[in-house]
C-alpha cells in the first residue's frame, strides 16, 4: 500500500466573509469600546492558513481613532467621536496568511450623532438703555446655532411671558427682540430678559442668555402735592420770617426730571398784597410770613403754590393753601354805654319806690378779639354803698338789689368792671352815677361835679352878656358923637365961608395922634385957615 501526501503550498489569499462591512457607532461611545470584529478565512493549511489583520494604507486620523486586533480581527475605538467633525470613515483591512498572501476587506463606520451639543447662542447687537416713551424698538438682535442634526439640531427660542418684549424670527436661525408697548420707567425701570434656547433632542438640551435692559427716563410726568389743598394756622403778631408751613410735591421721573421748585403764583385777589404777607422757599417749599398778621384786619387769606421740575419742557402742578389767622387777646373791652370820654357824665335816675331787680341801666361793651377772646364778663368793682346794688355777669345789666330806704344816700357811683375770657384775660371799667329821686318829676339834683360844670357855663353866659352889652353901648356912644360932630361942622361952615374941608381919607403917612402911628382911613382931619397971614388958627376934628 503506498500512501502519497500531498503537500500544500500558499495558493489561496484570505478572503473576507463580508464585504464591506457597515457599522454604525455612537459619537458619544467609550473609548476601547468594540466597533466590529472582522472575519477573513484562507482555505490553505497550516501555517498558509492562519490570517493575521492590520490596517491597509491608513491615514493619521483612522490610525489615532481605530485600532485592530491582529488575531481577532476586532476593531477598537481609540479616540472620541465626534459627529460634527466627522460623520463616517472607510477602513481598509488587510487579511495576511503566513505565506504572505492577503486579501483586503473594507469597512464602513457611520458615526451617528446624538444630542450632545446644547444651542448655541450669538448676540449680535444689544441697546441696554431705551426710552420708556419709544415705541417699538428693537433692542437685540441675535443667532442660534446647534451643531447637532436631525430633531437634536432643532431648537425652540422663548423669553418669559410676563415681559413686555416679544421675539420675532427674520433670516434662518436668526432673532431680534422688540419691545410690545411703549415702557413706563416710573413702573419699572430694569428688565433682566432671559432668552431660552431648546433643542428637540433626546435629553433634551438648552442653553440660556440673561440681558439686561435700562429703561431711561422721559420727563413725562409733573410734580405731584401731597395734597390738594394745605390749610395752615398763624397766631396773629407773629414775629417776622416766622416759619408757618410747608408743602411738598414729588415726582416720578428722575434725575433733573425730578427736581422740582416751588413758587407763588399769582393771587385771584388783586388787592391782596400777598409779595408783602408770604414767602416761599423754593428748594423745600417752606413757607414764611413776612410781616406780623392782625387777625382784626385779615382772618384769613389763600393763594396757590406751583411746582415745576427742571425738565424739558418743564412740566408743573399747583396747589391751595388756606391761612387762617387765630386771634389772640390782645384787645380789651371798649364800653360803649355809658361814654367813657371824660365829659359830664350821665346820671341814671332811680326811683326810691323801685323794687329789687329794678333795672338801672345797662353796661354795654365789645371786644374786637374773636371766640373766648371776645366772651365779656361783668361785675361790680367799686360802689358807694356797696349791697344796694348788683351787676349781671353775663349781659351787664345793673340792678338795685334790695329795697330802697330814706336813709340810703341819694347821690352814688359804681365802678363797673368789664372783663374778657383770654388768657391772660384783658378788662375795662365803666363808671355810673345813680341819682335816687322820690320821682321822676322831682327836678334834677346834679351831682357836685355837674354842678360844678353848671356853675362854670353860667359865669361864662353872664361874661358874653357883658361884653356884649359893653360893645353895644359904646357903638350906640359912637353914632350919637358922630351926628353930633356933623351938626357942629355944618353951623361953623356956615359962618365962615373961606373955610374948605377935605374930602376923603388921608394919607396913611399922617401922624396918628393917638401915638400908634398913622391915622386911619375912617378919620377925616378938618383945617381952617384965617386970611391974616400974621396970625394963624388951627383946628382939628376927628371922624
Amino acid at each position: 500500500m503506498v500512501r502519497i501526501l500531498i503537500m500544500d503550498i500558499n495558493d489561496n489569499a484570505p478572503e473576507f466573509v463580508h464585504t464591506p462591512y457597515g457599522v454604525q457607532v455612537l459619537e458619544n461611545s467609550p473609548l476601547d469600546s468594540p466597533i466590529v470584529r472582522v472575519l477573513a478565512r484562507d482555505v490553505d493549511a497550516g501555517n498558509f492558513g492562519s490570517v493575521s489583520y492590520g490596517l491597509f494604507q491608513a491615514s493619521d486620523e483612522i490610525k489615532q481613532t481605530f485600532s485592530i486586533n491582529e488575531v481577532t480581527g476586532e476593531i477598537l475605538l481609540k479616540k472620541k467621536l465626534d459627529f460634527e467633525k466627522i460623520k463616517s470613515y472607510h477602513v481598509e483591512i488587510e487579511a495576511t496568511d503566513g505565506g504572505g498572501l492577503s486579501g483586503k476587506g473594507t469597512v464602513v463606520i457611520e458615526v451617528v450623532d446624538v444630542n450632545d451639543n446644547p444651542p448655541e447662542l450669538i448676540i449680535s447687537s444689544l441697546t441696554s438703555s431705551i426710552p420708556e416713551n419709544a415705541p417699538e424698538t428693537v433692542v437685540s438682535i441675535f443667532r442660534i446655532r446647534d451643531r447637532d442634526s436631525g430633531e437634536n439640531g432643532k431648537t425652540i427660542c422663548s423669553i418669559p411671558d410676563n415681559l413686555p418684549f416679544v421675539l420675532k424670527p427674520t433670516l434662518k436661525n436668526f432673532y431680534t427682540l422688540v419691545t410690545e408697548r411703549p415702557l413706563d420707567r416710573e413702573t419699572r425701570a430694569e428688565y433682566n430678559i432671559t432668552i431660552t434656547v431648546t433643542d428637540l433632542g433626546t435629553p433634551r438640551l438648552k442653553t440660556q442668555q440673561s440681558i439686561t435692559v435700562q429703561v431711561s427716563d422721559v420727563n413725562d410726568n409733573a410734580p405731584t402735592f401731597t395734597q390738594t389743598s394745605y390749610t395752615l394756622f398763624v397766631r396773629e403778631n407773629n414775629s417776622p420770617a416766622l416759619h408757618i408751613g410747608s408743602v411738598s410735591a414729588t415726582d416720578r421721573d428722575s434725575g433733573t426730571n425730578a427736581q422740582v421748585t416751588y413758587l407763588l403764583l399769582p393771587p385771584q385777589d388783586p388787592h391782596l398784597p400777598l409779595a408783602s404777607l408770604v414767602s416761599i422757599n423754593a428748594d423745600n417749599g417752606h413757607l414764611f410770613a413776612l410781616r406780623s398778621l392782625d387777625y382784626e384786619a385779615l382772618q384769613a387769606f389763600e393763594f396757590r403754590v406751583g411746582a415745576a421740575d427742571r425738565g424739558s419742557p418743564a412740566l408743573s402742578s399747583e396747589a391751595l393753601v388756606r391761612v387762617l389767622v387765630l386771634d389772640a387777646n390782645d384787645n380789651s373791652p371798649f364800653v360803649l354805654h355809658p361814654l367813657q370820654n371824660g365829659s359830664a357824665p350821665c346820671t341814671e335816675l332811680v326811683p326810691r319806690a323801685a323794687e329789687p331787680g329794678y333795672l338801672v341801666t345797662k353796661v354795654v361793651a365789645v371786644d374786637g378779639d374773636s371766640g373766648q377772646n371776645a366772651w365779656l364778663s361783668y361785675q361790680l368793682l367799686k360802689a358807694t354803698e356797696p349791697g344796694l346794688f348788683g351787676v349781671w355777669a353775663h349781659n351787664g345789666e345793673v340792678r338795685t338789689s334790695r329795697l330802697l330806704s330814706e336813709r340810703d344816700a341819694a347821690k352814688h357811683r359804681l365802678v363797673v368792671l368789664v372783663k374778657d375770657n383770654g388768657e391772660p384775660p384783658r378788662s375795662a371799667t365803666a363808671t355810673l352815677h345813680v341819682l335816687l329821686v322820690d320821682g321822676f318829676s322831682q327836678p334834677y339834683l346834679p351831682l357836685p361835679e355837674a354842678a360844678l360844670a353848671q356853675a362854670e357855663a353860667d359865669w361864662l353866659t353872664v361874661y358874653l352878656v357883658v361884653a356884649l352889652a359893653s360893645v353895644s353901648s359904646l357903638f350906640l356912644l359912637s353914632v350919637l358923637l358922630f351926628v353930633a360932630v356933623r351938626l357942629c361942622r355944618r353951623s361953623r361952615e356956615a359962618l365962615v365961608g373961606r373955610c374948605s374941608v377935605p374930602e376923603g381919607p388921608f394919607p396913611g403917612h399922617l401922624v396918628d395922634v393917638s401915638g400908634t402911628g398913622t391915622l386911619s382911613q375912617s378919620y377925616q382931619y378938618e383945617v381952617c385957615l384965617t386970611g391974616d397971614p400974621g396970625t394963624g388958627e388951627f383946628k382939628g376934628m376927628l371922624m
